[in-house]
């Protein structure tokens, strides 16, 4: 059976074996998440509710980037870079 895109994001941000909440793991599957919202808005303009939840999603990945960059310096750095984010 092959692995949902889902299940390889958190490989390989896993910090150890059963790691499915970690920030790195969280910022990883949101950030999956917001670029299929994001085109999906492209192509319907007016679907404002789910451009909400988009807003929302931006919002939680900005605030445990925040905590990242204070807390694990190194692990927001590489985030970063693998997530090819702007900062």
């Amino acid at each position: 059976m092959a692995e949902s895109s889902d299940t390889m994001d958190m490989k390989e941000f896993q910090l150890h074996e059963k790691d499915t909440g970690s920030a790195d793991v969280q910022v990883a599957l949101l950030t999956r998440r917001i670029s299929q919202l994001t085109d999906h808005l492209k192509s319907h303009a007016k679907d404002h509710s789910s451009r909400r939840g988009l807003l929302k999603m931006v919002a939680m990945r900005r605030s445990l980037l925040d905590y990242l960059s204070k807390s694990e310096s190194d692990r927001y750095k590489n985030l970063l870079v693998k997530l090819n984010l702007r900062k």
